[in-house]
């Protein structure tokens, strides 16, 4: 008799309707993963399309916004309805193929982007304070691993939380750099499309950077995380009750937060145009040589925000990238995971975890160019999201996966429209690719002007030439 009291008793705590929290507490998952898309080479693409392009790209960061918001929900409904990450929903119900393919490449791309995080946060630092930048990247490494590693995650998701801060050090440059603001918003409103292997590369490399796999295992997976760690809370298929309150809080937390994300990166792309591409500054290699390159343009405090930022946001987004890829591969292979479990119990989700960084750590000691590996990384973003996406907004629409919460018509179309787009990218630029190019169309970026010869100054050159790569 006792035993059936306390079973009933477990039952209805885990139905126990969900209750409306008040705004702050409704950011979580969808305002860190926003916040990690603007990580150190997250900033590098952002500068380098603004350095390069001007204005040209501003209407990229508007027009991604409501696919980045859609997929994004997706995502999140997908961990919070069937208590399950990504990686394990495709596991059950796609072949295995897809799933290791998938895996190996977000493998891949996080890893290298991992290297270029810690390489961008320890030059950024050295440029504020000096010192050694190999020593800062061990050291970035292991207060990222600690904090994963030995953190208690409802201790630890608040302190990512609050690095999103970080983050306003890029809307703060923008108001002690001289803009434009009108002629900024009509290149915004009204898009200037080049069909050049160059533009189109940094397109999708910026595309691919705003909408990047690893943000949708990252916050599928937190649904989960967070999820298991509350008292009474199920998998909405298993307690319908608690479906509305949690739909309107993963509502409210992914639009702050990817609304958030799109407006710092406009914001960096707009503060690169005005001063380094106005000055003639169209090669920007790295987070780290943005900062130092504005410098001299923008002003001191415009120097500091921006550098301060790049190692503010990489503390954000390592263990995002990190984490993701753990959460990919543990549920791959039903390994137990979790960051609220110990190291002991989960060895094999922390050993992904701590291997990742390792290796991106490694990266930096090697030959390996980090320009073309960042560039390639953001490509390989844009690509695998493609075939993600599209199963992603398979399993959004079946009853058998979903139950009755399957993504309504209006998310449905936003979804299956954001993996459109990034389709389209990624043909454009293969094509792009494929096309020979005009002689005289690299001229001008590769060449001095005649105007410039005359003034004894060289030109800077474009630094996305794709046949370099």
């Amino acid at each position: 008799m006792i035993a059936k009291e306390e079973k009933l008793a477990a039952v209805s705590v885990a139905v126990k309707p969900a209750v409306r929290l008040p705004l702050l507490k409704q950011l979580g998952p969808g305002l860190i993963a926003g916040a990690a898309d603007d990580d150190p080479s997250g900033i590098a693409t952002y500068s380098q399309a603004g350095a390069q392009f001007g204005y040209g790209m501003l209407w990229s960061v508007l027009f991604t916004l409501p696919l980045m918001i859609g997929i994004q929900i997706v995502s999140a409904r997908i961990g919070r309805v069937t208590g399950q990450g990504l990686a394990a929903n495709i596991r059950q119900h796609y072949p295995k193929s897809l799933l290791y393919a998938v895996i190996a490449l977000l493998l891949v791309a996080n890893t290298i982007n991992i290297a270029a995080d810690l390489g961008a946060m320890a030059a950024a630092l050295q440029l504020l304070v000096g010192g050694s930048t190999r020593l800062y990247i061990v050291a970035f490494a292991l207060a990222s691993l600690g904090l994963q590693v030995f953190i208690p995650f409802p201790r630890y998701a608040p302190f990512l939380k609050w690095l999103t801060l970080a983050l306003f050090a890029y809307v703060a440059t923008v108001f002690v750099v001289r803009v434009p603001w009108l002629e900024a918003g009509l290149h915004t409103l009204v898009p200037d499309l080049a069909l050049r292997a160059d533009y189109l590369l940094t397109l999708v490399a910026v595309f691919g950077t705003t909408i990047s796999p690893y943000l949708f295992f990252w916050q599928a997976s937190q649904e989960v995380e967070e999820q298991r760690a509350a008292d009474g809370e199920a998998p909405l298929r298993e307690a319908p009750e608690q479906a509305t309150a949690h739909l309107h809080r993963i509502k409210i937390d992914t639009y702050t937060g990817m609304t958030f994300s799109n407006l710092v990166a406009f914001f960096i792309m707009l503060t690169t145009a005005v001063t380094l591409h106005a000055h003639g500054i169209t090669d920007i290699r790295t987070s780290a040589q943005a900062a130092e390159a504005l410098r001299p343009i923008g002003g001191e405090f415009a120097f500091l925000l921006f550098a301060a930022g790049i190692v503010g946001t990489g503390m954000l987004a390592v263990p995002v990238l990190a984490g993701s890829a753990a959460y990919a591969v543990a549920e791959s292979f039903r390994w137990p995971i979790g960051l609220g479990l110990r190291l002991m119990e989960a060895r094999g989700f922390y050993g992904i975890l701590i291997a990742a960084t390792t290796i991106g750590v490694a990266l930096n000691f090697t030959a390996i160019d980090p320009v073309k590996a960042l560039i390639w990384s953001a490509v390989i973003n844009g690509v695998i999201s493609v075939p993600i996406m599209a199963v992603m907004m398979l399993m959004a629409a079946s009853p058998e996966i979903m139950g009755r919460f399957t993504v309504r018509r209006r998310l449905k179309n936003l979804g299956w429209l954001a993996t459109g787009v990034m389709a389209l990218a990624v043909v454009a630029m293969l094509v792009a690719f494929l096309t020979p190019q005009p002689a005289h169309a690299q001229a001008p970026a590769d060449y001095p002007s005649k105007q410039d010869c005359q003034r004894g100054e060289p030109k800077s050159r474009v630094g996305l030439n794709p046949r370099s790569f």
